[in-house]
């Protein structure tokens, strides 16, 4: 695992980028299971130009943060979860 000295491996972050997007899809809605796989991309997207060894651990922290709050959320987004679906998830 990475540490706060050492920037993370690539598999490393590559894994972070994968459960964020696994966790995004475990949303029952639509517009937040769209926001957050949006948001996941456009973050790594905005980091991936980054060469300083601590910012590229400090956005990992800060990537990890983010996952362990997204999960918390599509727990509690299941409990709550709307009865009809949004249009976008109707089939044509």
């Amino acid at each position: 695992m990475a540490s706060a000295a050492a920037a993370p491996s690539k598999p490393e972050v590559l894994t972070l980028f994968r459960s964020l997007l696994r966790t995004a899809r475990e949303f029952c809605d639509y517009n937040v299971r769209e926001y957050v796989r949006r948001r996941t991309i456009d973050g790594f997207r905005h980091n991936k130009d980054l060469a300083d060894p601590s910012a590229i651990s400090a956005a990992f922290s800060d990537g990890k943060r983010q996952l362990e709050v997204a999960k918390r959320q599509a727990v509690v987004y299941s409990l709550y979860a709307p009865e009809v679906k949004s249009v976008m998830e109707l089939k044509r």
